[in-house]
């Protein structure tokens, strides 16, 4: 929809309006998830019967899947869409549970008077104000909107290039090939064959901390988690707890369904919202997994505060060990991105010299610049 007068925030509330849909039973493929979004950029969604018709046309296959669509657009909207017969109906707002309080109530607490009159827009419009607030902060509505929009974020996997050369139609002339091509044919000269190095995934390892401290973006994290496991390819991307054990996740968190991924993962730490080892759980890492090469060659994200009770020289060392064999080492501190933040925890000025990016991660528009860092790692 890029180049649409769809935005952002729009491209997001309709993406997690297919997410929903495809919760309540309608089989929504990631293509269908495509052509819904192109088709609502050429309608335009300024019209929201249009919209409603586009969702019906590309997402739907059959009429019990029309009846559902139908039913998860008016819940997610709340819109006074035009029916097939076309007999408006009394316009709604959208649904102001799901609004953050800067919409849902203006200055001085009462409703803003200048809301758009179009709940797709108004809902756009709460999705971009919830793209930059703090998640620990957000009611259970407001979680669960964000929720859905994580669910349908669009991820894109680190690539590297290939140490072997494979046959191509383009690329270094291989003369081997060519040669022995010539000779079957008693020396006469054959079309000239190339080579070139193909492109393999790259592993992506994210290390969460659960500790007591992150308790308040620990379910959004996982969410992302989720996400990237379900997008890559088997071993592709790795997830494990940091708290004050080692625990790896990614078998929890294969599921597709995100609330049996998180239930399972939240059965299998043992540790969740307790204190915090990082350097002993790092150094459990190194140990356990980065010896197998889980870590050589990946994107490494760490997601803590650095709020270590232990030694913080202990977690610097282990960071610098993990440093020297991942691709990139990519540490994400929620508190990164408030005002009045500065970098002078003990286990954060351990860290930083051996970091290649310190990113914020507070809030839906830092995790979405989080998922551009490892996509383009």
């Amino acid at each position: 929809m890029s180049g649409t007068e769809t935005g952002t925030g729009i491209d997001e509330v309709l993406l997690g309006f297919t997410h929903a849909v495809r919760a309540a039973g309608v089989g929504v493929t990631s293509d269908r998830a495509r052509a819904y979004l192109e088709a609502a950029s050429i309608v335009g969604v300024g019209d929201p019967a249009a919209t409603r018709f586009a969702g019906r046309a590309t997402l739907c296959a059959s009429r019990d899947d029309l009846d559902r669509h139908d039913r998860v657009f008016e819940e997610w909207f709340r819109a006074d869409l035009a029916d097939p017969a076309g007999s408006p109906r009394p316009r709604e707002r959208p649904p102001r549970a799901l609004l953050p309080d800067e919409l849902r109530d203006g200055p001085g607490g009462r409703a803003d008077e200048d809301e758009p009159d179009d709940p797709v827009r108004a809902a756009a419009s709460a999705v971009e104000i919830l793209r930059h607030r703090d998640v620990a902060t957000l009611d259970q509505a407001e979680r669960a909107m964000l929720a859905a929009i994580v669910g349908a974020l669009p991820v894109r996997l680190p690539t590297r290039v290939a140490l072997r050369r494979t046959p191509h139609r383009r690329g270094q002339v291989d003369a081997s090939r060519t040669l022995r091509a010539s000779l079957r044919r008693m020396g006469e000269p054959d079309r000239v064959h190339r080579r070139r190095r193909g492109v393999r995934p790259r592993r992506v390892v994210l290390l969460l901390d659960v500790s007591g401290s992150m308790s308040g973006y620990a379910d959004l994290l996982l969410r992302l988690g989720q996400r990237l496991v379900v997008a890559g390819a088997v071993g592709q991307v790795e997830v494990f707890s940091l708290g004050t054990r080692l625990t790896h996740l990614t078998r929890a968190l294969r599921a597709r369904d995100p609330e049996r991924a998180l239930a399972a993962a939240g059965r299998t730490v043992p540790d969740w919202s307790g204190g915090t080892r990082l350097g002993e759980t790092v150094a459990a890492f190194n140990d356990r997994w980065g010896r197998r090469g889980l870590a050589r060659g990946a994107v490494v994200v760490v997601v803590s505060d650095g709020w270590e009770r232990g030694d913080p020289a202990l977690l610097g060392e282990q960071v610098e060990r993990l440093h020297r064999v991942a691709h990139r080492l990519v540490w994400v501190n929620p508190h990164r991105g408030k005002d009045g933040y500065l970098p002078v925890q003990g286990g954060i000025v351990a860290v930083l010299p051996h970091v290649d990016d310190f990113l914020a991660g507070h809030s839906l528009a830092t995790y979405t610049r989080l998922l551009e860092v490892i996509a383009d790692a």
